[in-house]
């Protein structure tokens, strides 16, 4: 796969956790929804709980990777949204979304509410998916 995870010298560098810019070359790309922590029966997991709400979600994105044939390499851009945002919360949601270290161009946004009043994180990630 070839995915470039460029960090050009002049601006700043998050190393490990955002890439300024990805660029796949020779893929298509797609878009995966923004997931929460439900489960396949439609429950919240984790109420009230970080750890446990982007563990479930890691799941769900590991799900829908794995019905696309790929893996989390193929994440070039992720879009975090968090309830009570402090920066406390970091590690514990992006150690939570990485199992890589292949890292996206990343924004995180802390939010007053998502569509389910449980839900405190909510991800959605565009992927790209290397042409035949």
């Amino acid at each position: 796969m070839t995915i470039d995870r460029i960090d050009p010298p002049s601006v700043h560098a998050a190393p490990g956790l955002i890439a300024q810019i990805v660029a796949p070359r020779h893929h298509d790309l797609a878009f995966i929804s923004g997931q929460i922590s439900w489960d396949a029966s439609g429950t919240i997991i984790g109420v009230g709980d970080y750890e446990a709400q982007v563990a479930q979600i890691s799941r769900n994105i590991d799900a829908n990777l794995e019905a696309l044939g790929i893996d989390r390499e193929a994440i070039v851009k992720e879009t975090i949204y968090v309830v009570g945002w402090t920066p406390d919360l970091l590690p514990i949601i992006v150690g939570g979304l990485r199992s890589t270290t292949a890292v996206p161009a990343s924004t995180l946004v802390g939010v007053v509410s998502l569509a389910h009043p449980d839900a405190l994180i909510e991800v959605e990630v565009v992927v790209a998916i290397p042409r035949d």
